[in-house]
């Protein structure tokens, strides 16, 4: 298979990153890739008990933006890689998304993903946790037919590494005291390992090098970790319609994300007082006043800040690779990721 024009799988607009050196924007989706991992995506779904269907089809049919499996295709591309396994592992990734989220709304006890109410909110939690399990259990069923204990490696890896992410944002909820440190690692754990796993087995498909295998895990890191950082900054900035989710959602949740982190530290004394009361009590009713002391200290600003320097860190990992329409791709995923509005 040779080099295609540029892969999305993004169901929403995005502006186009002049510094891409593209004119495609990541609206553009190429139908037979789309039709192909949905394929594989209803496929592996399919199960005997309805009840497993009903919820699966529920939660991989309500949208979303689709970039770590999109990063797969096109990675594997960028590598030359010729051949029909990329679509699987990008619907194995996908799968394994869905299931954090499915357990992430349970957790967080979340009404609202996409814009339509969450499988917990429509099913109940007890299902969308036990389907949330069938989906890792499925996805590690289909990564053992692509014969690789490479990729094996890669895929248990990352899910332990999730696992234990998960468990820290949990044990730092309505804490006030959270140091960035701290907060950079629980996403780059929670969130960026699989960008960075999704990005290693397409290069690994691809048969690259070892180095260039690990500048591709590094893009996905910094690509993930920037995809993050604006996810933060939108719960405070964010247009209903466009997020899909409940402003102030992460602040009755008690997460400490960075700008909060940020405006603590930058703040006055009255303004870091108000952060941390409003953390600690998980205060959805204050979100007025927080959301202006984060605009007053310049917090919202900063998280964007090191979004694009992540996104520039994402782009000078794949520097190396040959020019193709590929390479151009990964370059604008790094780029909406740091620009994205949604």
């Amino acid at each position: 298979m040779s080099a295609s024009p540029p892969v999305d799988f993004l169901e929403q607009p995005a502006t186009p990153a002049s510094s891409a050196g593209s004119n495609d924007s990541l609206d553009t989706v190429l139908t037979a890739d789309r039709a192909e991992l949905d394929r594989v995506l209803h496929q592996a779904l399919d199960s005997d008990v309805v009840l497993i269907r009903q919820v699966a089809q529920y939660i991989v049919e309500s949208g979303g933006k689709r970039l770590r499996p999109a990063l797969v295709v096109i990675a594997a591309r960028a590598c030359g890689y010729v051949g029909r396994d990329h679509y699987t592992l990008a619907a194995v990734v996908e799968m394994i998304h869905t299931a954090t989220l499915l357990h992430d709304d349970v957790v967080d006890e979340s009404k609202l993903r996409r814009g339509i109410a969450t499988a917990n909110a429509t099913f109940g939690n007890a299902a969308s946790v036990l389907v949330g399990d069938f989906l890792y259990s499925r996805a590690f069923q289909l990564m053992v037919g692509v014969g690789s204990m490479r990729v094996l490696d890669i895929l248990s890896n990352a899910t332990n590494v999730i696992a234990e992410g998960e468990v820290m944002q949990l044990m730092n909820s309505g804490d006030p005291a959270l140091d960035e440190a701290t907060y950079f690692d629980v996403i780059r754990r929670k969130t960026a390992k699989l960008f960075e796993a999704a990005a290693e087995l397409g290069a690994t498909l691809g048969g690259a090098a070892p180095e260039t295998v690990q500048s591709l895990a590094r893009y996905g890191m910094h690509l993930g970790t920037a995809f993050q950082l604006v996810d933060d900054v939108l719960d405070y900035s964010g247009e209903l319609s466009a997020i899909g989710k409940n402003l102030g959602d992460d602040l009755a949740e008690g997460k400490m994300t960075l700008p909060l982190i940020r405006a603590i530290a930058t703040g006055d004394a009255a303004t870091a007082s108000l952060l941390r009361d409003a953390i600690t009590h998980g205060r959805l009713a204050e979100f007025q006043p927080v959301l202006d002391a984060l605009k007053r200290t310049g917090a919202l600003d900063y998280a964007r800040e090191c979004a694009a320097r992540e996104s520039e860190a994402a782009a000078s990992c794949v520097a190396g690779l040959p020019d193709s329409p590929d390479r151009r791709n990964l370059l604008e995923l790094a780029a909406f990721a740091a620009r994205r509005t949604y």
